[in-house]
């Protein structure tokens, strides 16, 4: 049984530096880093302890995370 999961995760710079990490396919994790190292880290973090409880509770592990996230920039009208 192949162990290993994918998420997308989304990451906010904050004003007063770090960033705020999300992971769409598991909405109840929300956390921060101080640098996009740390973010990524911390968010690895969580889906474990989010995956492991999953687990513990007899709930099957979701699908690796096929999304994408992108930008998209638009010009407004004057």
């Amino acid at each position: 049984m192949d162990r290993t999961r994918t998420f997308a995760v989304v990451l906010e710079p904050e004003e007063e530096g770090g960033f705020t990490v999300r992971v769409p396919a598991l909405p109840e994790i929300v956390s921060y880093g101080k640098d996009e190292a740390e973010a990524l880290a911390m968010a690895a973090d969580a889906i474990r302890l989010v995956l492991e409880d999953d687990a513990a509770r007899g709930e099957p592990p979701p699908a690796s995370d096929a999304s994408r996230i992108r930008q998209v920039t638009v010009t407004l009208a004057a």
